[in-house]
Protein backbone atom coordinates (compact mmCIF):
# COMPACT_ATOMS: atom_id res chain seq x y z
CA UNK A 1 0.00 0.00 0.00
CA UNK A 2 1.47 3.65 -0.89
CA UNK A 3 1.44 6.03 2.05
CA UNK A 4 2.77 8.88 3.38
CA UNK A 5 3.22 11.19 6.42
CA UNK A 6 1.81 14.52 7.40
CA UNK A 7 3.41 15.87 11.57
CA UNK A 8 3.41 19.09 13.04
CA UNK A 9 5.62 19.88 16.15
CA UNK A 10 5.58 21.82 19.27
CA UNK A 11 8.40 23.33 20.48
CA UNK A 12 9.92 25.14 23.17
CA UNK A 13 8.70 29.11 22.95
CA UNK A 14 8.96 32.94 24.72
CA UNK A 15 6.94 35.59 23.61
CA UNK A 16 8.74 37.26 20.67
CA UNK A 17 11.19 34.01 19.54
CA UNK A 18 8.91 33.53 16.59
CA UNK A 19 10.02 36.97 15.91
CA UNK A 20 13.77 37.13 16.29
CA UNK A 21 13.76 33.15 15.00
CA UNK A 22 15.05 31.85 18.79
CA UNK A 23 17.79 34.42 18.57
CA UNK A 24 18.39 35.00 22.28
CA UNK A 25 20.29 33.59 24.65
CA UNK A 26 19.62 29.98 25.51
CA UNK A 27 16.21 29.85 23.62
CA UNK A 28 16.37 26.15 21.73
CA UNK A 29 13.57 25.06 19.39
CA UNK A 30 13.91 21.94 21.37
CA UNK A 31 10.43 19.77 20.62
CA UNK A 32 7.61 18.82 23.86
CA UNK A 33 5.04 17.57 21.22
CA UNK A 34 4.96 15.26 17.57
CA UNK A 35 2.15 14.30 15.44
CA UNK A 36 2.09 12.28 12.78
CA UNK A 37 -0.47 10.88 10.66
CA UNK A 38 0.18 7.87 7.85
CA UNK A 39 -2.05 8.41 4.74
CA UNK A 40 -3.19 6.24 2.10
CA UNK A 41 -3.64 6.99 -1.67
CA UNK A 42 -7.13 8.23 -1.00
CA UNK A 43 -5.62 10.54 1.89
CA UNK A 44 -7.58 8.72 4.52
CA UNK A 45 -5.74 8.14 7.99
CA UNK A 46 -4.22 4.72 8.47
CA UNK A 47 -2.34 5.20 11.70
CA UNK A 48 -1.47 7.97 14.24
CA UNK A 49 1.91 8.74 16.17
CA UNK A 50 2.06 10.89 19.00
CA UNK A 51 4.31 11.79 21.72
CA UNK A 52 5.34 14.42 24.10
CA UNK A 53 8.99 14.97 24.52
CA UNK A 54 10.75 15.95 27.99
CA UNK A 55 13.05 18.91 26.61
CA UNK A 56 16.34 18.97 28.23
CA UNK A 57 18.14 22.66 27.80
CA UNK A 58 14.92 24.43 29.25
CA UNK A 59 12.86 21.58 31.10
CA UNK A 60 10.95 24.13 32.61
CA UNK A 61 7.98 25.01 30.15
CA UNK A 62 7.05 29.03 29.36
CA UNK A 63 3.85 30.02 30.58
CA UNK A 64 3.58 31.82 27.47
CA UNK A 65 4.42 28.26 25.38
CA UNK A 66 1.67 26.68 28.09
CA UNK A 67 -0.77 29.25 27.04
CA UNK A 68 -0.23 28.63 23.47
CA UNK A 69 -0.57 24.77 23.03
CA UNK A 70 -2.63 23.68 26.50
CA UNK A 71 0.36 21.49 26.80
CA UNK A 72 1.11 21.60 30.92
CA UNK A 73 4.26 20.86 32.80
CA UNK A 74 2.90 18.69 34.77
CA UNK A 75 1.64 16.24 31.67
CA UNK A 76 5.03 16.98 30.15
CA UNK A 77 6.84 15.41 33.10
CA UNK A 78 4.59 12.77 33.52
CA UNK A 79 4.34 11.27 30.21
CA UNK A 80 7.04 13.15 28.34
CA UNK A 81 9.55 10.77 26.72
CA UNK A 82 13.45 11.49 26.33
CA UNK A 83 14.31 13.11 22.78
CA UNK A 84 16.28 10.29 21.46
CA UNK A 85 13.53 7.83 22.19
CA UNK A 86 10.35 9.69 20.72
CA UNK A 87 12.70 10.81 17.39
CA UNK A 88 14.01 7.78 16.89
CA UNK A 89 10.21 6.18 17.24
CA UNK A 90 8.70 9.33 15.03
CA UNK A 91 11.62 8.62 12.36
CA UNK A 92 10.64 4.84 12.06
CA UNK A 93 7.04 6.01 11.76
CA UNK A 94 8.21 7.75 8.60
CA UNK A 95 11.00 5.73 7.29
CA UNK A 96 10.93 4.80 4.02
CA UNK A 97 8.06 7.24 3.15
CA UNK A 98 7.55 11.09 1.92
CA UNK A 99 6.72 13.11 5.64
CA UNK A 100 4.72 16.66 4.51
CA UNK A 101 5.46 19.23 7.10
CA UNK A 102 3.59 22.79 6.58
CA UNK A 103 6.63 25.01 7.25
CA UNK A 104 10.48 23.69 7.74
CA UNK A 105 9.49 21.40 10.84
CA UNK A 106 12.49 19.19 9.66
CA UNK A 107 14.75 21.36 10.15
CA UNK A 108 14.00 21.48 14.02
CA UNK A 109 13.76 17.81 13.70
CA UNK A 110 17.17 18.33 12.26
CA UNK A 111 18.24 20.21 15.12
CA UNK A 112 16.66 17.88 17.77
CA UNK A 113 18.47 14.72 16.44
CA UNK A 114 22.15 16.74 16.36
CA UNK A 115 21.78 18.18 20.28
CA UNK A 116 21.00 14.21 21.06
CA UNK A 117 23.80 13.09 19.43
CA UNK A 118 25.72 15.63 20.78
CA UNK A 119 24.60 14.47 24.29
CA UNK A 120 25.49 11.07 23.22
CA UNK A 121 22.82 9.51 22.87
CA UNK A 122 21.43 7.01 20.17
CA UNK A 123 18.77 7.18 17.70
CA UNK A 124 17.05 3.89 16.75
CA UNK A 125 16.19 5.98 13.28
CA UNK A 126 18.20 8.18 11.02
CA UNK A 127 16.23 11.84 9.16
CA UNK A 128 18.05 9.91 6.45
CA UNK A 129 15.31 7.29 6.70
CA UNK A 130 12.36 9.82 5.38
CA UNK A 131 11.87 12.11 2.45
CA UNK A 132 11.01 15.61 4.06
CA UNK A 133 9.07 18.30 2.10
CA UNK A 134 7.69 21.35 3.63
CA UNK A 135 4.19 21.66 1.50
CA UNK A 136 3.62 24.66 2.69
CA UNK A 137 4.61 26.59 -0.80
CA UNK A 138 2.46 24.28 -3.18
CA UNK A 139 -0.78 24.43 -0.51
CA UNK A 140 -0.48 28.54 -0.25
CA UNK A 141 -0.35 28.24 -4.14
CA UNK A 142 -2.99 25.84 -4.89
CA UNK A 143 -5.01 27.96 -2.04
CA UNK A 144 -3.83 31.23 -1.64
CA UNK A 145 -6.29 32.00 1.19
CA UNK A 146 -4.13 30.23 3.24
CA UNK A 147 -1.09 32.06 2.91
CA UNK A 148 -1.22 33.63 6.15
CA UNK A 149 -3.02 30.44 9.07
CA UNK A 150 -0.92 28.30 10.70
CA UNK A 151 -1.48 24.90 10.12
CA UNK A 152 -4.06 24.24 12.83
CA UNK A 153 -6.71 27.04 11.03
CA UNK A 154 -6.05 25.10 7.74
CA UNK A 155 -9.55 23.86 7.77
CA UNK A 156 -11.19 26.99 8.98
CA UNK A 157 -9.50 29.09 6.31
CA UNK A 158 -11.04 26.05 3.51
CA UNK A 159 -14.16 26.25 5.30
CA UNK A 160 -14.08 22.95 6.63
CA UNK A 161 -16.04 20.94 9.52
CA UNK A 162 -13.99 20.74 12.56
CA UNK A 163 -11.78 18.05 11.33
CA UNK A 164 -10.91 16.45 14.91
CA UNK A 165 -11.82 16.83 18.68
CA UNK A 166 -8.98 19.20 20.46
CA UNK A 167 -7.68 22.60 18.90
CA UNK A 168 -4.52 24.26 17.58
CA UNK A 169 -1.02 24.24 18.63
CA UNK A 170 -1.75 20.80 19.71
CA UNK A 171 0.29 18.63 16.93
CA UNK A 172 -1.76 15.78 16.71
CA UNK A 173 -4.93 18.30 15.78
CA UNK A 174 -2.77 20.46 13.46
CA UNK A 175 -2.29 17.05 11.52
CA UNK A 176 -5.70 16.33 11.36
CA UNK A 177 -6.25 20.04 9.89
CA UNK A 178 -3.45 19.87 7.16
CA UNK A 179 -5.29 16.38 6.08
CA UNK A 180 -8.00 17.97 5.86
CA UNK A 181 -6.72 20.25 3.94
CA UNK A 182 -5.29 18.14 1.56
CA UNK A 183 -8.50 15.97 0.64
CA UNK A 184 -10.33 19.09 -0.20
CA UNK A 185 -7.61 20.44 -2.69
CA UNK A 186 -6.92 17.22 -3.90
CA UNK A 187 -10.78 16.22 -4.47
CA UNK A 188 -11.23 19.54 -6.25
CA UNK A 189 -8.40 18.97 -8.66
CA UNK A 190 -5.15 19.86 -7.18
CA UNK A 191 -2.69 17.44 -7.48
CA UNK A 192 0.09 16.45 -4.85
CA UNK A 193 3.49 16.86 -5.92
CA UNK A 194 5.21 14.45 -7.30
CA UNK A 195 6.65 11.42 -5.02
CA UNK A 196 4.44 11.95 -2.15
CA UNK A 197 3.20 8.60 -2.23
CA UNK A 198 5.45 5.46 -2.09
CA UNK A 199 5.00 2.19 -2.12
CA UNK A 200 5.51 0.70 1.53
Amino acid sequence: MSTFVVFDLEFTTWPGALEQDWAEPGQLREIVQIGALRLDADLSVVEEYEALVRPVVNPRLSPYFTGLTGITQEAVDREGRAPAEALGDFLGFCRGRTALSYGNDMVVIGENAGWARARGEQLKHSVLDAAFVNIRPWLNTVAPATATANVGRLWQVLGLPKPAAGQEHSALFDCYSFAAALRHLTAHGADLPPGCLRQD
